[in-house]
């Protein structure tokens, strides 16, 4: 059942969880009902939850150090030896230092190995501009044979562990964040590789999310639907391959679409879904993202609110388009 944010006010059943937790909770999952599975860390490995994973295999369980690198070519080294490695640290270590191993090793040889960004996005909030990972989307997608996952909770970010080993067979980029958020789709909810959802029907516009954004472009849509405003909420969880279907067809049924991700504008969702209509179905669209600009440290809610990517924002957005 999707819970959504109505008049202000939020209608959960369970408590907001962290993606972060969702992703150490299905890779213990993974990890208990195939012995290939193998944890890679990164001298950070509570912080990204594989410390589950950790605990109840400590056998299958390799911590490198700060050593993100060395880390992504033993993680290629062990697929091609038929294991299923899980390198995990932060997004701007294991999507953008290791930029040259993941694209050699990993994506060159295209082996089955799971990258796991952690703490990506600006919400990762008081560590600053140097660990908010804002341009892993752009770097990710551009490599051959790689998928790219931006799951929007806790319980999808679960499910997209366990896609990503049980059901791909190269490379696969998983980006989570850190703080806590709200947990609406619930693990009945299908998680499809390279298949867009519908979370919300609507014809005057369309907003298109991913990640922690997706709750935002829900609350954004409920909000308007006060000003007569039917807007449509699709949730790209797999950037690469991208929905072209689910995507064209909005362009087609509504003429307006607003994109949003806690991501820079340039090379990300936005970019991804520009370069589909350019091509299919062009129609106006406004992209919702970081502008060209380095983050900065400071509490989640308030770079969250000063950078634009809030529910408020895709309104003002969104009602600029529609004129």
């Amino acid at each position: 059942m999707l819970l959504i944010m109505k008049n202000n006010k939020r209608f959960l059943n369970e408590a907001d969880k962290p993606t972060r937790l969702g992703f150490g909770e299905g890779l213990r999952e993974a990890g208990g009902v195939n012995e290939s599975v193998i944890a890679l860390g990164a001298d950070i490995t509570g912080s990204v939850n594989v410390n589950l994973f950790k605990k109840a295999f400590p056998n299958r369980f390799y911590s490198l150090g700060i050593a993100e690198q060395n880390a992504a070519g033993v993680s290629a080294g062990m697929a091609l030896s038929g294991l299923i490695p899980v390198f995990t640290t932060y997004a701007v270590f294991s999507a953008m230092r290791t930029t040259d191993q993941l694209r050699i090793s990993i994506c060159y040889n295209n082996v089955h190995a799971v990258i796991g960004g952690a703490h990506a996005g600006i919400s990762v909030g008081p560590d600053g501009a140097t660990h908010q990972a804002l341009e892993d989307i752009a770097v990710t997608r551009a490599l051959p044979n790689m998928t790219v996952f931006s799951p929007c909770d806790a319980d999808q970010t679960h499910l997209a562990i366990l896609a990503a080993i049980n059901k791909m067979n190269g490379p696969v980029y998983i980006r989570f964040g850190r703080e806590k958020v709200p947990n609406f789709t619930g693990m009945d909810y299908p998680f499809h590789p390279g298949k867009g959802q519908l979370m919300k029907e609507g014809n005057d516009l369309t907003i298109i999310a991913t990640g922690h954004m997706v709750w935002h472009a829900l609350q954004a849509a409920y909000q308007m639907e006060e000003k007569n405003i039917n807007a449509r909420v699709i949730n790209i969880h797999t950037i690469k391959p991208i929905d072209n279907e689910i995507i064209i067809r909005a362009a087609k049924e509504t003429g307006k679409i607003v994109t949003a991700e806690e991501h820079q504008i340039y090379g990300g969702l936005g970019s991804a879904i520009t370069e589909i209509l350019s091509e299919h179905y062009p129609v106006p669209v406004k992209i919702i993202g970081m502008p060209d600009s380095f983050g900065e440290s400071g509490k989640p809610e308030e770079l969250m609110d000063k950078y634009g990517l809030t529910s408020h924002n895709i309104i003002k957005q969104s009602l600029k388009l529609l004129k």
